[in-house]
């Protein structure tokens, strides 16, 4: 059984910079897709950006410029370095990856950016 769990949330200005960890119990190698998504209060989970095993990444439009996803297949932990935060960006982050048909979630860390 895979666990994913994140850290490095927490409160920032607008302006700042975090990063995102998501370390795996197990080796990510064979994870087809890993990706972060995030949800805010009253919204659907958005997708943020995902990462191939490829090494082939993709952003959402809002996040796009600011925010870089990056693997280290050696400790097995997925980042997510977020520069240029905005208040909109106010939301619990949440790991994913799969592999062939099997998902996994993390349990989320909070990411709150004040104005």
């Amino acid at each position: 059984q895979v666990q994913l769990v994140e850290s490095g949330g927490g409160l920032v200005q607008a302006g700042g910079s975090l990063r995102l960890s998501c370390a795996a119990s197990g080796s990510i190698f064979s994870f087809n897709v890993m990706s972060w998504y995030r949800q805010a209060p009253g919204k659907q989970r958005e997708l943020v950006a995902f990462i191939t095993s490829g090494g082939t990444t993709n952003y959402g439009d809002s996040v796009k410029g600011r925010f870089t996803i990056s693997r280290d297949n050696a400790k097995n932990t997925l980042y997510l370095q977020m520069n240029s935060l905005k208040p909109e960006d106010t939301a619990v982050y949440y790991c994913f990856a799969r592999i062939t048909v099997s998902t996994y979630w993390g349990q989320g860390t909070q990411v709150t950016v004040s104005s």
